[in-house]
């Protein structure tokens, strides 16, 4: 495609986004890109776009030779797969939001990516507004990547945010979420990280060649926390977010993970509040970089979509540099982390699971822990995730070797101190 070819979009989902885009697109004529025809379950709905722009038939966009762009802004995973597919097969550049889609299928894009020569944009699927997966393609060599952390699921930010700030119970926060447009009826994705690791995976994949589906990702989400665990942050000085986190390790190989976290004040990501999103990127030469923006919503991730859109013109594709042209990163679950833990009872708490505990706390109705354990201890057990434990890592939570504090405790021991 070049500048100066008109793009013709078929364009599947007029939820949200889908009708944030034709708004946007309408106020952008220099675009040269406008919107054939736009396929919906169901037709019955009020829309605010001409009827005749509308069909429930898939087929009117993937096979009219007119359309040269498909747009995928749906939330059914399969049937964006099927879509995207048959759309590489008939020659259509694609855009797409699916993050889910895209975190499961990754193999198979990457594969027809590379047979059809086609474009595959998805800069709206993490992070919407923020401009992450472009500047990690384009911009952070993989070898100078020493680190990548994030929140990229608004949701979950406003809800820690409003329990944070204005000691909302978690039903509670979660209620006004709802009631404000910033969680679905059914919150469980959001909540329980599902979204986020799906959004983790695609940015692993940008950032340092890792294709690995979200599954094999350890995450959990903010489903356990208490107000209590919000008391004892303000205690220490700290904020708690749902981090999503990849870091570079001296043997090379990357740690990463989406968990609870404690952030301290001067954090970046501190001042990421409510439904926003953050994303702090530290590389060799550069130190850190901070992308801030919304994360979600109708212009928000409209904007994204547009700019993948706009991209189109000048025949821009991933070209997946640390994938192909460099040694991919690898996952390695071989690392200690420092985690806080709450709980009702101790019997609850797999205590053989830590090397060592730093602190205990016992309380009238909660107690808690601050201890070290191998990051394979979580990924092989789940008694973590139980209802009623808390599991929150520490600032700056990987530890890469304990031989150290090992041998630290056994001249203790041979001096015959107790440590």
């Amino acid at each position: 495609m070049d500048v100066h070819k008109q793009l013709t979009i078929g364009l599947f989902g007029f939820g949200v986004v889908g009708e944030g885009l034709y708004k946007v697109l309408q106020q952008t004529p220099s675009l040269k890109a406008s919107i054939k025809r736009v396929c919906i379950k169901h037709p019955g709905k009020k829309r605010n776009a001409p009827d005749e722009l509308f069909t429930t038939d898939k087929n009117d966009l993937l096979f009219d030779k007119d359309i040269n762009v498909i747009v995928e802004v749906i939330d059914d995973s399969v049937a964006a797969f099927e879509i995207v597919s048959t759309a590489f097969q008939q020659g259509k550049a694609v855009v797409s939001a699916s993050k889910k889609m895209i975190a499961e299928h990754l193999p198979e894009i990457l594969k027809f990516q590379q047979d059809t020569g086609l474009p595959f944009l998805c800069e709206a699927a993490a992070c919407a507004s923020i401009p992450v997966i472009r500047n990690l393609e384009e911009y952070y060599d993989n070898d100078l990547l020493h680190g990548i952390k994030a929140i990229v699921n608004g949701s979950t930010n406003f809800i820690l945010t409003k329990m944070f700030e204005d000691k909302l119970q978690f039903g509670e926060a979660l209620l006004l979420a709802q009631q404000l447009g910033f969680a679905e009826s059914n919150p469980k994705l959001d909540v329980e990280g599902y979204d986020a690791v799906n959004k983790w995976a695609i940015l692993l994949n940008h950032a340092y060649g890792i294709v690995e589906h979200p599954d094999n990702i350890l995450f959990t989400g903010i489903q356990n926390i208490q107000l209590s665990d919000a008391a004892v942050a303000r205690e220490k000085n700290y904020d708690i977010k749902l981090v999503a986190q990849a870091q570079k390790l001296r043997n090379g190989k990357v740690a990463a993970y989406v968990l609870p976290q404690f952030i301290k004040h001067d954090d970046h990501l501190t001042f990421v509040k409510n439904e926003y999103n953050g994303v702090v990127i530290e590389s060799g030469f550069a130190d850190k970089q901070f992308f801030y923006g919304k994360g979600a919503g109708s212009f928000p991730t409209a904007s994204a979509v547009l700019s993948d859109i706009s991209a189109l013109r000048y025949n821009y594709r991933y070209e997946y540099k640390k994938r192909y042209y460099h040694t991919p990163g690898e996952l390695t679950s071989d690392f200690y982390v420092k985690v806080y833990i709450s709980f009702n009872q101790l019997a609850d708490v797999n205590k053989d699971d830590f090397e060592w505990i730093e602190e205990w706390h016992g309380g009238q109705d909660r107690n808690y822990l601050v201890g070290v354990l191998h990051f394979e201890k979580l990924t092989q057990h789940d008694w973590w995730k139980a209802q009623g434990i808390s599991l929150i890592l520490t600032p700056d939570p990987v530890i890469e070797s304990i031989e150290l504090r090992n041998i630290k405790k056994r001249s203790l021991e041979l001096a015959g101190i107790n440590g």
